[in-house]
């Protein structure tokens, strides 16, 4: 995969003398003076290669000198500073950009970057209301860390008279396969690919994902739920969890994705409140961080 690094690339430029050639006419006057004439052209030109180019360099390290110590000023700031293990790793699969470290937190999984058939070990059902009730079902799971941190999210959320409900987490590839099936029969393909990830490239196969609803929305996933005051809440303080609104309404071009006011991202805290500051998804946030 393509790692993106945010670093302010300053063209090195060196400017070397460039000796001229001197043409030499012809002695019309004696051998001895021709003699003469080619020693001083053999002595010149070496006068000229060992001082001009001196010269020259010395010129141009002035501004070559500021540019590089204006670039060690100027350091990436370390909240846009990541550790490697945190970009994807990818092997061409079957014509697929597939993920090779799929534990990752911060995979950026999308229409680019696939999971395979990836199904994380570390899923639990979180402690929160599911519109489905204490029913056994696979979506009613996220991976540890982001179900812990989904538990304290819809805690705070009802001392703030916030009432969340879960609706649906981890989907394995062959339930998003048929998720899109049945998308693809009803409203067509072109409709069905921007509302519905094909199998292997669905955030929720990560274990990392969870579709929000509220009773005051019926428990409907749909654009009126942004409109809510549980998903107004949900948009402003999610990242203080660790989760981010992956789909915005103003960043279709980029994330591929019709606007989803109901899905949200577990990516850390750290990484959450970059994105949450900056205005980012998690595609322009791997497009701004640099790899270290």
């Amino acid at each position: 995969m393509k790692k993106v690094i945010l670093v302010t690339a300053t063209s090195l430029f060196i400017l070397t003398g460039c000796g001229q050639i001197q043409e030499w006419s012809q002695d019309l006057l004696g051998q001895k003076q021709q003699e003469e004439t080619n020693q001083q052209e053999h002595n010149q030109p070496n006068q000229e290669t060992s001082e001009s180019p001196t010269d020259s360099n010395q010129q141009s390290e002035s501004p070559n000198d500021d540019q590089n110590s204006k670039s060690d000023e100027e350091p990436v700031p370390p909240e846009l500073q990541l550790e490697s293990q945190f970009f994807n790793e990818v092997k061409l699969v079957d014509g697929k950009q597939v993920i090779q470290n799929p534990e990752n937190k911060l995979a950026l999984v999308n229409k680019e970057y696939a999971l395979g058939e990836y199904k994380p070990k570390d899923l639990i059902r979180p402690n929160v209301p599911f519109v489905f009730g204490n029913q056994e079902l696979e979506k009613a799971h996220l991976r540890q860390e982001a179900a812990q941190q989904l538990e304290m999210m819809f805690i705070d959320a009802k001392s703030q008279q916030i009432y969340l409900t879960a609706i649906s987490g981890y989907r394995s590839y062959e339930y998003q396969e048929m998720l899109l099936e049945r998308e693809i029969e009803q409203f067509g393909e072109e409709k069905a690919v921007m509302a519905v990830a094909p199998p292997g490239q669905s955030e929720h196969q990560s274990g990392l994902a969870m579709d929000i609803s509220s009773k005051s929305n019926n428990f409907q996933v749909n654009i009126e739920f942004g409109d809510t005051k549980e998903g107004k809440w949900l948009k402003e303080n999610a990242y203080k969890y660790g989760f981010i609104l992956r789909y915005p309404e103003d960043k279709v071009d980029i994330t591929k994705y019709q606007y989803e006011p109901w899905h949200f991202r577990y990516v850390g805290k750290e990484a959450a409140e970059v994105i949450k500051d900056n205005n980012w998804t998690l595609e322009e946030y791997f497009s701004n961080v640099k790899e270290i």
